[in-house]
């Protein structure tokens, strides 16, 4: 183990994926989600696949014993990525960034539904205080005198993205007890790509040879990421690793300022500050607990 060189990996994986973001907000205008998450997730395979080989686990990426859990995997996946590509077209970075933070919380509440995990007033007062700072960072979306629909879509999406994530979480707990990291991590790519397709009837675009290759580049990039987000876990614990996950909003909030002239709220700050501690003391607490969830976390990406 390596603690120093996992966190840097991991936060190498999180800045990556906030510049595939940023490209993929940076198209929203011109192309639906469902192209944009068939971009992201077919240009990653080359990748993924090459890191295989290069590992030599490409015959174990290719073998799985459940082919119906990647098929679900796989649908959760491109459903939290399209609501989160979305939700990208209509709000700022930084508050989409805050309000996925919701995932880890929502996680804990349906472990205790679909898994049966008990709950202790430490993780449920946790759990509702990072509620809390959801519902700051939405109040100015909810009050009457400053109505915006296309922000509450937007914010109802990134929600919807936040409940897929949980849930492919919770399905990743169960896959890992038949299947191999490396066969979640190609198959989720691919059943992605196929499930994406299905998207085309509705409005595919061709936005020109500038965006395409944005979204390209966002392919190659999620596929980037997901190697060093993996390679991260082979040198630090995920509860080590976890808290970083939050570098993202300081990113975000650098992005969007730079590239899309976007200043985040004091409610965005607020709310954020909150689920961020919030986070961090489920994290703490779950350590406390023992609870072995090292080998899921390797299997998700930020977008599903």
């Amino acid at each position: 183990m390596s603690p120093l060189r996992g966190i840097a990996l991991k936060l190498i994986a999180i800045t990556i994926f906030t510049v595939m973001a940023s490209l993929i907000k940076a198209t929203s205008d011109l192309v639906p989600p469902g192209e944009a998450v068939f971009f992201r997730s077919f240009f990653a395979m080359p990748i993924i696949i090459g890191w295989l080989a290069w590992r030599g686990d490409l015959s174990t990426g290719l073998r799985t014993q459940v082919p119906l859990r990647h098929a679900w995997r796989g649908l959760i996946g491109v459903s939290a990525m399209g609501c989160g590509f979305a939700a990208l077209g209509l709000l700022p970075l930084p508050e989409v960034t805050a309000l996925g933070y919701a995932a880890p919380l929502m996680t804990v509440i349906l472990a205790a539904i679909l898994l049966g995990e008990r709950i202790r007033l430490f993780r449920m007062s946790a759990v509702a205080a990072g509620l809390v700072g959801v519902l700051i960072i939405l109040w100015p979306r909810l009050t009457l005198d400053n109505v915006d629909s296309a922000a509450q879509l937007g914010a109802g999406l990134v929600l919807a993205s936040a409940m897929f994530r949980a849930l492919a979480q919770i399905h990743i707990r169960r896959m890992v007890q038949t299947e191999d990291t490396a066969a979640i991590v190609f198959y989720f790519s691919l059943t992605a790509t196929v499930f994406a397709l299905f998207t085309a009837p509705f409005g595919w675009t061709w936005p020109g040879a500038g965006p395409v290759g944005l979204l390209i580049l966002s392919g190659f990039l999620g596929g980037l990421g997901q190697i060093f987000l993996t390679s991260s876990y082979r040198f630090a614990g995920a509860a080590l690793l976890a808290p970083f996950e939050y570098a993202s909003i300081l990113l975000a909030i650098i992005f969007g300022l730079v590239f899309f002239d976007e200043v985040p709220t004091v409610m965005v700050l607020t709310g954020s500050a909150i689920i961020i501690v919030a986070g961090i003391l489920i994290i703490w607490r779950e350590r406390q607990l023992g609870l072995q969830r090292g080998k899921a976390r390797p299997g998700m990406t930020p977008n599903g």
